[in-house]
């Protein structure tokens, strides 16, 4: 599966075209890249979400377990990570919604889901219950953020 690095410095919307909100979604997955390369020196990757059909089904599985979420758009990119114990899923879709699952993989660690939208999309249906803190970002504007944790057992 061919995984591209997503510059923080020259934000493109190759591959997310399709987005309604494409400048906002890039720049929203140009941030997770800086995020990486600031926090753990680590390039993040992205590619086709129909070249991840087993990993984007995992996320999906987990959503509708724990909450009964099903993402109402299609899935356009997904990178993996895999850092210092922490296995990392970002999942971008086409409405500018992007869904993380941390996964951290010592027995006592951390497994939660982070949704973020990008900035120009309405909150989604499935997410309405959910609220959204409002950071803001250089590349991506505003931010609204939210997670829960994850408490099943659907190992990847």
């Amino acid at each position: 599966m061919p995984f591209e690095a997503v510059s923080f410095t020259e934000v493109s919307t190759e591959g997310l075209e399709s987005s309604p909100v494409a400048e906002a979604l890039a720049g929203l997955r140009a941030n997770e890249a800086r995020y990486f390369s600031d926090k753990y020196k680590h390039t993040f990757t992205v590619a086709p979400a129909a070249e991840a059909q087993d990993v984007l089904d995992w996320v999906e599985e987990i959503l509708v377990s724990e909450r009964e979420i099903v993402p109402t758009s299609p899935a356009l990119e997904i990178s993996i990570n895999d850092i210092d114990g922490i296995y990392w899923v970002h999942v971008l879709y086409q409405s500018g919604l992007a869904i993380n699952v941390l996964w951290t993989l010592a027995d006592d660690g951390k497994r939660a889901v982070g949704f973020k939208l990008s900035e120009g999309m309405d909150v989604p249906p499935e997410l309405s219950a959910f609220k959204f803190a409002r950071p803001k970002s250089k590349l991506a504007g505003e931010i609204r953020g939210s997670f829960f944790k994850i408490k099943g057992d659907p190992l990847p």
